[in-house]
């Protein structure tokens, strides 16, 4: 039997989903478009194709399980900005969009926050997941050409529901995959409540998705009440990628699954671009700011390899607002086989062509090979799902 914690109600009670998802990025001028996001490739024989691009991390909230959300919003008018984003919910206008970009362009579907355990409790969680899985499906279903396959949600907040829905969603509906948050209503995700989700993704050989989840009731300080100047998107939705990317280490899950797959987004956030830090401060002085039983405490569950090695093993998408230095920085700590074409459609300024095209910019600029560039926009995701070319 699961029941509710106060911190669990809490965040549900508290629940804004204007301030759970609002995941827009404004970048200060658009940037130049010089590469035709639909250009093909030239075969030996001159023929042209389009150049295959699976999109890993793009957001959608199918029409049924939106009217579902929206009935449970304590706020109507806090979904405004869902409501503006066509792409989000609107099947037909996604498509509209997608065209824009080419027969090649595709979509893997992943539900678009707030995570479902923020809009229901454990008992009525699981079926807010399967109405969400089973509308994926059915979109897959009836336009294969666009999105090859979806990601499954999970009701998280009720472990024993997540795993049955893991064996329908994957088993029953062909889910890919599955996707959870960085934080379950405050809950760590290394908390042994969730050691099973993991190990059957593990034995299962599928990915994870991994998303951040914080809302602006996270202070940026502990004197105050709430964060300010969306301070706990900007900065905190990479904070919570980097804390629950190093918890999971750190507790010992790539240890125990080193074989584990797991994908996250905005490009491993913080982690690349703090590698001297880590692979320096976690290493040889590891243990050096700690004392007394904290000290021991660590000694005794940090996992044998440099912190750094684990790290490197997780998978990141590309969905950086279009940087090209995050990009870069991305694709120098990862690599290219452990980076995935991913854009954040639609939560751009445009709705959802913008992150669409200019990570297309950014990545056809780069100095890759042709093979590494097909690595990215699709044959590393094919692969990770176990899916043929």
């Amino acid at each position: 039997m699961t029941t509710t914690t106060d911190a669990e109600a809490a965040a549900i009670n508290t629940f804004n989903p204007k301030g759970a998802s609002v995941d827009t990025v404004t970048p200060k001028g658009a940037a130049v478009d010089t590469v035709d996001p639909k250009a093909g490739v030239t075969g030996p024989d001159g023929s042209k194709t389009d150049i295959r691009r699976l999109d890993a991390y793009s957001h959608i909230l199918p029409a049924p399980y939106f009217a579902r959300m929206r009935e449970l919003a304590v706020d109507s008018g806090a979904l405004k900005r869902w409501l503006e984003l066509d792409a989000l919910h609107d099947v037909d206008a996604r498509l509209r969009m997608m065209d824009t970009f080419g027969d090649g362009y595709q979509q893997v579907l992943t539900l678009s926050s707030p995570p479902i355990e923020l809009l229901a409790g454990p008992r009525d969680s699981p079926a807010l997941a399967r109405l969400a899985n089973e509308s994926m499906h059915a979109l897959c279903e009836r336009y294969p050409d666009r999105f090859p396959a979806f990601v499954a949600s999970l009701p998280m907040n009720n472990p024993d529901a997540a795993l049955a829905e893991i064996a329908f969603a994957l088993d029953g509906l062909g889910a890919r995959g599955v996707q959870v948050f960085t934080n379950v209503n405050g809950r760590p995700l290394d908390d042994p409540a969730f050691h099973g989700v993991f190990a059957e993704m593990a034995r299962r050989d599928l990915p994870i998705w991994l998303h951040p989840a914080r809302g602006a009731g996270f202070a940026d300080y502990a004197a105050e009440d709430t964060s300010r100047y969306e301070i706990w998107w900007a900065l905190g939705w990479p904070y919570e990628t980097s804390v629950a990317m190093a918890r999971l280490v750190f507790s010992g899950l790539l240890e125990r699954h080193p074989d584990i797959k797991i994908i996250t987004h905005h490009l491993g956030a913080m982690i690349p671009y703090l590698e001297g830090r880590i692979r320096l401060g976690w290493s040889e002085q590891l243990g050096s700011r700690t004392a007394g039983d904290d000290l021991a405490r660590l000694r005794s569950t940090t996992p044998p390899r440099p912190p750094l090695d684990y790290f490197r093993r997780f998978y990141a998408d590309t969905a950086l607002s279009a940087s090209a230095i995050g990009i870069r920085c991305g694709l120098d700590f990862f690599g290219t086989e452990h980076v995935l074409f991913g854009t954040d459609c639609p939560f751009d300024p445009e709705g959802g062509p913008g992150f669409i095209r200019e990570t297309i910019r950014v990545l056809d600029a780069l100095d890759l090979t042709a093979g590494a560039r097909e690595q990215i926009y699709h044959g590393n995701l094919l692969r990770l799902m176990r899916l043929p070319g």
